[in-house]
């Protein structure tokens, strides 16, 4: 089970349930993986609706890296997300409203 109180959300990768967290090293990895923009312009993405799958991907995994997953985007890219990109997005945008605010604020 995740903790939200420790901003952990769970990810289910080829059948394997996994936690992902993002940690200020995991938030570090993701600023620097972002092509344009901050963390700032990404959680506004997010929260128009203008994010990419590039940045889903890029969430993903910054936040199972945080939750001590060892793998990369490459490897990312060739499992199987449990509920297919709708919930690839779902998760990415639950950690990052999990990473900045505490459970159960708007």
């Amino acid at each position: 089970m995740a903790n939200p109180w420790a901003g952990e959300v769970v990810v289910v990768l080829d059948g394997k349930r996994h936690i992902a967290k993002l940690t200020l090293g995991a938030l570090a990895e993701l600023e620097s993986a972002l092509e344009t923009g901050s963390l700032f312009q990404l959680v506004e993405r997010f929260e128009g609706g203008r994010f990419s799958t590039r940045d889903v991907l890029a969430l993903l995994v910054a936040g199972l890296r945080g939750g001590g997953w060892q793998g990369t985007a490459a490897d990312l890219r060739t499992v199987e997300i449990h509920g297919g990109a709708i919930e690839a997005a779902r998760v990415a945008a639950e950690l990052l409203a999990r990473a900045f605010a505490l459970p159960g604020e708007g």
